[in-house]
């Protein structure tokens, strides 16, 4: 059997980019168990609730939902354990401290397969006001009417 290439989404937190203005983004590699990455093969989970802390220098996905494996046995997984998340110790001593002095949350934004291996783009974020989340909808508005508008203007139609 050929190697796996490339990317293939698993899930994405498309809440995360309505409610965090994001910093910074990090690619991280997950560790999991053999029924878990089957679960994922087909596609069964959730980042909705997800979130990574920092801890003892080592960095952990919390919240994350992985549906039990339907042909597992005994050895089948909890599905919203804990999971260890790998980055290199520069990028997690980064992390510690812009957690730790500016009040940044640390929130996963997709998950997928690379080359084989299940990795979370893990992002340093602040959260939005309910003010800012109304500005970006509004912004996101115009720029939709004005490319509505140059797209009628340059077919011909005045309307």
């Amino acid at each position: 059997m050929p190697k796996e290439q490339g990317r293939k989404a698993i899930a994405t937190n498309r809440k995360a980019r309505h409610d965090y203005a994001i910093v910074d983004t990090y690619e991280c590699g997950v560790v999991l168990m053999g029924t878990e990455v089957k679960s994922l093969r087909a596609g069964r989970a959730s980042l909705v609730d997800a979130f990574a802390t920092v801890d003892d220098g080592e960095v952990w996905l919390r919240g994350l939902h992985i549906t039990e494996y339907e042909m597992g046995t005994w050895t089948n997984h909890e599905p919203r354990r804990n999971r260890k998340l790998l980055l290199h110790k520069a990028e997690i001593l980064k992390l510690i401290g812009k957690t730790k002095e500016s009040g940044l949350s640390l929130v996963p934004l997709s998950m997928y397969f690379k080359d084989g291996k299940v990795k979370v783009e893990l992002a340093l974020a602040k959260g939005k006001k309910s003010w800012d989340k109304r500005q970006t909808l509004a912004k996101k508005d115009a720029e939709r009417e004005t490319s509505r508008a140059m797209g009628r203007w340059l077919k011909g139609r005045r309307d």
